[in-house]
């Protein structure tokens, strides 16, 4: 029998102006950014209207993907925005 291989997200969502960041970490990346975009989720991503989806990746073990949020959120605003423009330079929503 094949071990299951689970997949965590570590994200950046923006506003629409682009000057808010939040960094967070899921198991299941379609359902988080739906929960954020249609306000189901109290707290900092609700009140500033942070739902747009501007930086992903995977990473196969839980523990990884929290150590690599924690190392995220503790950037300077600069080095996320580095982050997410190399991915994707014109900030756009990559969930859509």
């Amino acid at each position: 029998m094949c071990a299951r291989v689970n997949t965590y997200y570590v994200y950046i969502l923006s506003n629409e102006y682009n000057n808010v960041l939040y960094v967070g970490v899921t198991n299941n990346l379609s359902r988080r950014v739906y929960e954020h975009k249609t306000g189901a989720l109290d707290g900092f991503t609700k009140k500033y209207n942070v739902h747009k989806l501007v930086y992903f990746e995977s990473c196969h073990d839980i523990e990884e993907a929290l150590a690599r949020e924690k190392q995220m959120k503790n950037w300077s605003r600069i080095k996320k925005v580095v982050l997410i423009e190399k991915m994707n330079p014109d900030w756009k929503d990559l969930s859509e």
